[in-house]
């Protein structure tokens, strides 16, 4: 079991701050959205996933993040409102962070150093990289940004099945 996780601070869309201890004994799946990428679309797979699963413990966050091709230029609220009139996002959706370099996220950090990338690389290289987190806290999986939603779910499933 890893606690680390749970000590981190994000915050919501908003402005409520909380520490991930409010998801311990939940599967996560933290992804760096953003609003005008190729990967985009992704947001409808993803919200089915939150729909399917959300009441077998499954939380789904999304961190609008402009690190890459600054395909997520807009203001918070903006970024709320595409994400709701586009998509339907209900799924916690959080202020806007770095995900790569010396302002990253401690959530991100984190993450990267639990699941390095291809060939151990510690950066993420784009929008839609989906980091799915066990309900003990530790670090299962980390999926590049061509997986799709779908193609993770038996992933979630087995997560959701373990530790209840």
């Amino acid at each position: 079991m890893s606690d680390a996780i749970y000590d981190i601070e994000v915050q919501k869309m908003g402005g409520e701050k909380y520490r991930l201890d409010a998801y311990r004994g939940k599967v996560m799946l933290v992804v760096n959205t953003a609003s005008r990428c190729g990967f985009t679309p992704q947001f409808t797979g993803l919200e089915k996933l939150h729909e399917e699963f959300e009441a077998e413990g499954l939380a789904i966050l999304g961190f609008p993040c402009n690190q890459f091709g600054r395909q997520d230029p807009g203001s918070e609220e903006e970024i709320r409102e595409f994400c709701d009139l586009e998509y339907g996002v209900r799924f916690p959706m959080h202020a806007k962070i770095d995900v790569n370099g010396a302002d990253a996220h401690p959530l991100f950090a984190h993450l990267k150093e639990e699941a390095p990338g291809l060939l151990g690389s510690r950066s993420i290289k784009w929008n839609f990289t989906k980091f799915l987190v066990g309900r003990g806290g530790e670090v299962i999986h980390r999926y590049g940004s061509a997986s799709k939603p779908e193609e993770i779910e038996a992933s979630i499933r087995d997560a959701l099945k373990s530790g209840e």
